[in-house]
């Protein structure tokens, strides 16, 4: 029976090792006669001695055996040659592709670290900025973030330029922040239209995927900023619209004028959360990002720095970095930052890694957070950041990291 368990019920078949080579076979292997075994039919009369045909057909086996080797060994010698002449460089790996998270509610799926714009243009050179965003890239990355406030607006312009010359428009899931710019800030209506046509000629693109209402704007009423942002969805310039900084009561407030007006509503939120700051989001932000569904952002993900570990200041460790970094970092400064440095040492020697992959890493264990957007000065720097994505920490490594914050 096909199939069969039981050796017993498998046909016999000999195995390779019991079956003799073709040219060993003997001289007097018997030749069959024509018919059934057993049969009563008489043999031809041409018939010739048993020894003298089996002779004759080993010989004519071997004949035949001895031109097919021959032929083998002449396919291998010409395939040995065609090798000969091919390139023997090893194939360049694949980059490795993290697997991509869930924007909110929206259709978007971006990289578990999110490139922010905030250094181009200002600490970062275009030529710099454009290799910070080709090594980004180039390790999977395909989400960057930036506003029209972030260098007078130059972030844009070489975000845009790099689109436009790499050709990739389609495969970076692109945000910016409109609402702190020098020529239109506010969330008026005329305001918001003004800066997302500014904000598209110098990103060089027809349509963002996520606008950010940059502040809480408590001036203008809600519905006026919706309306706006409604008017730019249904034209196609915006995919989808989220707020930075904004608290809990006005979260529940937009939503509640979104569903009352058939407006568009939040879709994500930026918010300050990291190891050295976080009280405001898990007290108070976190259960409503819950209930809306929200994609949690969080920015200052690394502490203005401090979590890298490199300004330490009382410790005297690399306490020759620039004194504007290290006054940005030097609220973090105490006996609880210190601690949060300590535990973040030991789970980076543990993976080889930098602290500041560790600090995201942590983040990335929270059931909120979609990606966190970082900053980079340096194309080094963003090996570190995207590393983030390929640590995963022990539920003991989070628990210290946690003891360590609180």
């Amino acid at each position: 029976m096909v199939g069969t368990s039981d050796p017993s019920e498998r046909p016999a078949v000999d195995t390779a090792d019991s079956q003799p080579a073709l040219w060993d076979w003997p001289d007097n292997e018997p030749v069959a006669h024509e018919g059934l075994p057993g049969s009563e039919s008489e043999a031809p009369a041409t018939m010739t001695h048993p020894v003298t045909s089996g002779r004759a057909a080993s010989r004519a086996v071997r004949s035949e055996t001895d031109a097919v080797v021959a032929s083998a060994l002449e396919v291998v010698e010409l395939s040995l040659r065609e090798m000969a002449g091919s390139s023997t460089q090893p194939v360049e790996p694949e980059p490795r592709r993290h697997r991509l998270r869930r924007f909110g509610e929206a259709d978007l799926a971006v990289f578990p670290v999110v490139l922010g714009g905030a250094t181009f243009g200002w600490t970062a050179a275009p030529d710099t900025t454009f290799a910070i965003l080709d090594a980004y890239r180039a390790a999977g990355g395909n989400a960057v973030d930036t506003a029209d406030s972030y260098a007078s607006g130059r972030s844009e312009v070489l975000i845009g330029t790099w689109l436009r010359e790499r050709g990739i428009r389609d495969e970076i899931v692109l945000s910016t922040k409109v609402a702190k710019g020098e020529e239109n800030s506010g969330l008026s209506a005329q305001s918001i239209i003004r800066a997302v046509e500014a904000s598209l000629r110098r990103l060089q693109v027809e349509h963002v995927d996520v606008l950010y209402f940059h502040l809480d704007d408590v001036s203008v009423p809600l519905e006026e900023s919706l309306t706006a942002a409604d008017s730019l969805l249904r034209s196609g310039k915006v995919r989808h619209l989220a707020g930075a900084d904004y608290g809990p009561e006005r979260l529940m407030e937009a939503r509640v004028t979104s569903g009352q007006l058939t407006l568009p509503k939040f879709v994500g939120v930026q918010t300050n959360y990291s190891l050295v700051n976080r009280t405001d989001f898990e007290r108070d932000l976190s259960s409503v990002a819950r209930a809306q569904g929200l994609a949690v952002v969080p920015y200052s993900a690394l502490g203005s720095g401090f979590l890298t570990g490199k300004y330490r200041g009382k410790r005297g460790e690399r306490g020759s970095a620039a004194q504007s970094r290290v006054d940005a970092a030097a609220r973090h400064m105490t006996k609880r930052g210190f601690r949060i440095l300590d535990a973040l040492d030991d789970v980076a020697e543990a993976f080889g890694v930098a602290p500041a992959t560790i600090a995201l890493s942590w983040l990335l264990t929270k059931p909120l957070v979609t990606a966190p957007v970082v900053s980079a000065s340096s194309p080094e720097q963003v090996a570190d950041i995207v590393a983030a994505a390929g640590v995963h920490l022990t539920r003991a490594q989070v628990a210290s990291l946690d003891r360590a914050s609180a």
